[in-house]
């Protein structure tokens, strides 16, 4: 049995983290690798084991998902999430969503109770209600810390805007979008494997914009023939990537081993293309990968009988 998880990439390196902050995030992702694994000590399927671990790092305002979830240019928070399950192949997801307070349920949700892969928005709430997941008034995402990153954010825009006269400069600006996510991957006792991923996007998107962890074989991808990933970047680079699918192909129909084919996607197709970012994965005899080509990524794993391992910075 392995469970790993992550809590987001980017730059994150140990000067600009006060040894509070960081004992706090330590200590957040030991508690989710705990909940995690004890699921699956107790007989619990990967899938589950992956839905306690995330949702504990969705209810903490320290992850870009859930109660920490960033703000669009609109000041919302709007979530996306995805699950897939190893053996079966079944793959749900929610995109956009703004009143559900553990968007990998609703995820979940879709998988088991429903015909479709992925809903979106007002529809997706809808059907979370439904099914009766837990629904928040959306003021419960709101938090200081985050809107005070949207406004340093838009108050940079707008400086940009004033010297060069237009947008054409704020596209290549994605460093200050401030992106994170959170995921998990296991591998149960029965052998199957699973992945999940949840966001609250970048800070200050806009017009609806949907990054790759809602989005099978991009963010999150699952097969017992080859691996299970969870991804956490830049989504626009991931997407057209398709980089949790690409891991898992290169094992499959190439032979690479996990670490040999997540680093070749992580660390040389995203970088020649100028994607930041990393991943989580673990294949079917518990082998793990954690490659990242930012500063640094929230990470850990437990496997059998281990204790949980926590990391933060590339030099960890």
């Amino acid at each position: 049995m392995t469970l790993v998880i992550h809590g987001g990439a980017g730059t994150i390196v140990k000067e600009n983290m006060t040894p509070e902050k960081e004992a706090a995030y330590r200590q957040k992702l030991e508690e989710a690798l705990a909940k995690g694994y004890s699921v699956l000590e107790k007989g619990g399927t990967s899938l589950e084991a992956i839905v306690a671990a995330i949702s504990i790092m969705e209810d903490s305002p320290l992850f870009n998902a859930g109660k920490g979830s960033v703000f669009t240019n609109e000041g919302k928070n709007e979530m996306d999430a995805s699950i897939m399950d190893g053996k079966t192949t079944m793959a749900g997801a929610v995109a956009g969503v703004t009143n559900i307070k553990n968007p990998i349920t609703a995820a979940m949700a879709v998988m088991n109770q429903s015909k479709h892969v992925m809903m979106a928005g007002a529809g997706a709430e809808k059907f979370a209600k439904q099914v009766g997941l837990e629904i928040v008034d959306p003021a419960y995402f709101h938090t200081d810390s985050r809107y005070h990153q949207l406004q340093k954010i838009i108050k940079k825009e707008e400086m940009q805007l004033d010297h060069d006269g237009d947008q054409g400069s704020l596209k290549n600006n994605y460093n200050d979008y401030k992106y994170g996510t959170v995921g998990a991957v296991a591998l149960d006792q029965y052998g199957n494997l699973a992945a999940g991923t949840s966001t609250g996007g970048m800070s200050n998107k806009r017009y609806g914009r949907i990054g790759d962890a809602p989005i099978i074989g991009a963010g999150t991808y699952a097969s017992n023939k080859a691996c299970a990933v969870s991804a956490t970047g830049h989504g626009e680079y991931f997407i057209r990537s398709v980089v949790a699918y690409d891991i898992a192909a290169l094992m499959k129909y190439k032979n690479l081993s996990l670490s040999q084919a997540a680093d070749e996607v992580v660390m040389k197709k995203l970088v020649a293309t100028g994607g930041g970012g990393g991943v989580i994965a673990v294949d079917k005899k518990g082998n793990i990968a954690m490659p990242f080509n930012t500063a640094g990524m929230y990470r850990g794993y437990i496997k059998a009988k281990g204790k949980a391992k926590v990391f933060i910075y590339k030099e960890e």
